[in-house]
């Protein structure tokens, strides 16, 4: 099981949201290239970068903090994926960031509203696509989670299986920045459903609820991505990737499955 660290870039800094709400962000650092660097020293075999403005603009914001990450990350002996997000919605923004140094994109709302972009980016660039599906209640949200769509994730998710799509990010938006805990009965039936890799994201709390996704690893949960949780000390990373390790199945390496690397 592979903990992520997730870097949420806003205005160039590092901050958390509640709920995905803009207007209820705390800020951890005006230095995201610093932080990328301490949850490497800790263990982290791979990063998790969002772009909060790009998300909301439908293009990229935060592009200098981004740029930032990759020159630091890759100053360092051992290669660490960076997966990005938010605002990807053009093949020509694809390869400016593959070319760039990150490893995977991750294609949200676009993915939703436009199953056929997500296809075509999927034959272009084989194994570097990535699914971010935002959900409330069951539905997929979209547009930086400010709209419901009429679509459930399981039905989203079904549509993607055959695309190439390396790996699918769950959120539950209700939980995320909140501290509740994740929503390990709505991860794992998405897990079940469909033959892609996914990622848990979304209300870690503490260091159980990695306990409980590692008990359903064979059932498709690949990693989780770590928020609000590892900033505020809730949940030593270390520690926690550590766990997650011992409890792993040793059978299943979730770099590999998720990266192919």
């Amino acid at each position: 099981m592979l903990l992520i660290p997730a870097i949420d870039l806003k205005n160039g800094e590092c901050v958390r949201l509640e709920q995905g709400n803009m207007d209820k962000s705390i800020v951890f650092s005006n230095e995201p290239s610093v932080i990328a660097i301490k949850w490497q020293k800790m263990g982290a075999r791979a990063l998790h970068l969002v772009d909060l403005n790009g998300a909301f603009a439908g293009s990229t914001q935060n592009k200098e903090a981004i740029l930032e990450i990759l020159d630091v990350t890759k100053e360092t002996d051992e290669y660490i994926p960076v997966q990005l997000g938010g605002g990807i919605r053009d093949l020509k923004t694809i390869e400016y960031w593959l070319d760039a140094g990150i490893h995977s994109v991750i294609i949200g709302t676009a993915a939703v509203k436009d199953p056929i972009f997500l296809k075509e980016a999927c034959q272009v660039f084989p194994g570097h696509i990535m699914v971010g599906i935002d959900a409330k209640d069951g539905m997929a949200a979209t547009d930086g989670w400010a709209k419901l769509s009429k679509y459930s994730v399981i039905d989203v998710a079904k549509r993607f299986e055959d695309y190439g799509v390396n790996s699918i990010i769950y959120t539950d938006i209700g939980r995320d920045g909140m501290l509740q805990g994740i929503n390990i009965e709505s991860t794992v039936d998405l897990a079940r459903n469909v033959n892609i890799p996914i990622i848990a994201s979304g209300g870690l709390a503490k260091i159980e609820d990695i306990e409980n996704l590692c008990k359903f690893q064979s059932e498709g949960i690949a990693g989780v991505i770590c928020g609000k949780a590892i900033y505020t000390g809730a949940v030593n990373f270390t520690e926690a990737q550590e766990k997650a390790d011992e409890l792993s199945d040793i059978d299943i390496d979730s770099i590999a499955q998720i990266y192919g690397v």
